[in-house]
């Protein structure tokens, strides 16, 4: 069931959507804070408080009513889905937008999986594809493809970790070599497994009528050494999602597929004449709203179940459930 415009309306005032956590929540552990995600570190656990925040272009652009719970909610039912697939760092959910994790030592890169020619930035494939180039991150890209269309297969464009607020860069997986960011080996079997996370997803996401178009996976090592998922899984934030039905109809008529993401945003901020350099342009009212709506819409219809939002205000809800 939606959530009513009324209650989305209401967590647009201040107090209402989570952006900065006091100083008293660095009783938690120590403090790393991310674009989106809070992360607290005592005793060989994590504890992650996903915020409200959005990001795009590797920018912060303000709050969206309800984005943490849907991105912990999410995270977490995919973590469950894909445990016995490849192993990862949750413990448990300890609050509608926390979870304590197995504090892990992050691999320096990110695995993003692609299935589709498609993008919006600057350096998205599509774009690299537009202005002519014919090998995108070691993969050669036969000619006569259109924007949105399905690639021949699903390949790996890894990308190295940028500091908070740089711009993570798409590399081939020699240029990581070079690097010395990690070994061929290891990148080998890694890839080997993204694509098969990926493909599980895709073939999920089409029992609920949707396209995992791509998406990023972090990792990291566990103290025996284990490489394990971490930060999040197949989310609108991390993941492109479309609507099956009526993807074809798009592509002949030459138009965006409906996609149920934070593309929306992106898209947004293109139309607005921001695509990642300068100040961004403020978020209206309507974009928080509508991006909202999606994001709600991708838990309800990746999962199967109504997404109930918790209403209490946010600090003193999170104040009681992770014990400060």
């Amino acid at each position: 069931m939606p959530v009513a415009d009324a209650t989305l309306r209401a967590a647009l005032a201040p107090g209402g959507a989570l952006d900065v956590l006091p100083a008293e929540f660095d009783a938690l552990g120590g403090r790393y804070s991310g674009k989106v995600r809070e992360n607290f570190t005592r005793d060989g656990v994590r504890t992650i408080v996903v915020t409200d925040r959005i990001s795009a272009f590797d920018r912060v652009l303000g709050t969206i009513p309800f984005k943490g719970q849907v991105l912990n909610q999410l995270a977490a039912y995919w973590f469950r889905q894909t445990a016995s697939r490849f192993p990862n760092h949750l413990r448990e959910v300890c609050d509608p937008q926390a979870m304590r994790v197995v504090e892990c030592e992050p691999i320096p890169i990110e695995m993003v999986v692609r299935g589709y020619l498609t993008g919006v930035s600057s350096t998205s494939i599509w774009r690299a594809y537009e202005r002519g180039d014919r090998v995108f991150c070691g993969h050669a890209l036969p000619d006569g493809l259109r924007k949105h269309q399905r690639l021949p297969s699903n390949v790996v464009t890894p990308s190295t970790k940028a500091p908070k607020g740089e711009h993570d860069v798409s590399v081939s997986k020699d240029e990581l070599f070079v690097r010395g960011l990690i070994e061929p080996a290891e990148f080998e079997r890694l890839e080997a497994r993204a694509l098969e996370l990926f493909a599980f997803g895709q073939r999920l996401a089409a029992e609920r009528g949707l396209i995992l178009v791509d998406t990023k996976y972090e990792l990291g090592r566990a103290s025996d050494g284990t490489v394990v998922l971490i930060d999040e899984i197949h989310t609108p934030d991390s993941s492109r999602y479309w609507y099956a039905e009526g993807y074809e109809a798009a592509m002949a008529a030459g138009e965006d597929p409906r996609s149920l993401d934070k593309e929306y945003v992106r898209r947004w901020l293109v139309s607005q004449g921001f695509a990642g350099d300068g100040p961004p342009p403020a978020l209206t009212d309507e974009v928080r709203l509508e991006a909202a709506r999606r994001y709600i819409e991708a838990f309800e219809q990746v999962t199967g179940e109504s997404f109930e939002p918790d209403l209490r205000p946010p600090l003193p809800r999170l104040r009681e459930n992770l014990g400060l």
